[in-house]
């Protein structure tokens, strides 16, 4: 008898060992799917969207989304900077595929075809901004206009142009950290427009 309870002792620890292997593994698959697939963090490093995102705010973005439904005015998303992938931005989308944006004396106007001209509300900013350089952008069939929210500190399309729709990794979905700011992001996050007489 003695050697039977010995064996069944060493066939559970076996059997728990197994199990625990098993939800290693399974747990691993899921993490490795989720990150590559559906949410991603990233932790935000620099001024350029203040007052809505601060330096080490961890943020998660949803990938999926985009895979379903094209990009919003007014989504915050994170994408590959153009002219050199490895570096990841954080911007707000301004203007969509085949608008023309028009920054003039501060004011951000965004015409889609050959519709009025519109003057974008952006209750995101800061009351009392100083005003930012003007130009003229016309978007092609798949690029975005990417700004931050703090004009003045922001490195973005005024600078290097539009943003290819490939470059878009996806649109920030919550803010967990710090935790006294944690924010979940619905859509759309702003951005809404008047028309200009």
């Amino acid at each position: 008898m003695p050697e039977y309870d010995t064996k069944v002792k060493k066939l559970r620890r076996l059997s728990i060992l197994l199990d625990v292997v098993k939800i290693v593994f399974v747990s691993t698959i899921l993490v490795v799917c989720v990150r590559s697939f559906v949410a991603q963090p990233f932790v935000v490093s620099g001024d350029s969207m203040v007052p809505t995102f601060y330096p080490n705010d961890y943020v998660v973005i949803d990938e999926l989304t985009y895979e379903l439904h094209k990009p919003q005015r007014g989504d915050i998303v994170i994408f590959q900077y153009p002219l050199d992938p490895s570096i990841f931005f954080i911007k707000r989308l301004i203007g969509l595929p085949g608008d023309t944006v028009v920054v003039n004396n501060g004011s951000v106007y965004v015409q889609t075809g050959k519709l009025t001209q519109r003057l974008l509300t952006e209750p995101y900013l800061r009351a009392g901004a100083p005003k930012i350089e003007s130009g003229t952008t016309t978007l092609g069939t798949d690029e975005y206009y990417v700004l931050g929210d703090n004009r003045n500190s922001s490195f973005d399309s005024r600078v290097w142009g539009p943003v290819p729709a490939r470059y878009i990794v996806g649109r920030v979905l919550v803010r967990l950290f710090p935790f006294t700011h944690a924010t979940v992001y619905a859509r759309p996050t702003g951005a809404t427009s008047t028309a200009v007489k």
